[in-house]
């Protein structure tokens, strides 16, 4: 009974792994981080917030707190 042959292996690859990130992936966010900051930076253009005013103080006192750091 003859012994089995053992096949040998594959070489490694040099191509390294494609780590890229699709364009959305970073556009998204970013538009979204710049249209909260649009909104900190000038409340009066949050149009939900016009009926309410607690709402509007809030968003007011988010942004005395954030220009304060500034």
């Amino acid at each position: 009974m003859p012994a089995p042959t053992h096949t040998p292996p594959l070489p490694a690859t040099t191509g390294g792994v494609d780590s890229r990130l699709p364009w959305w992936a970073l556009a998204l966010p970013a538009l979204a981080f710049i249209v909260l900051l649009a909104l900190i930076a000038n409340p009066s253009d949050a149009h939900a917030a016009a009926g309410d005013p607690l709402i509007s103080r809030v968003v007011e006192h988010i942004q005395q707190t954030v220009l304060s750091w500034i």
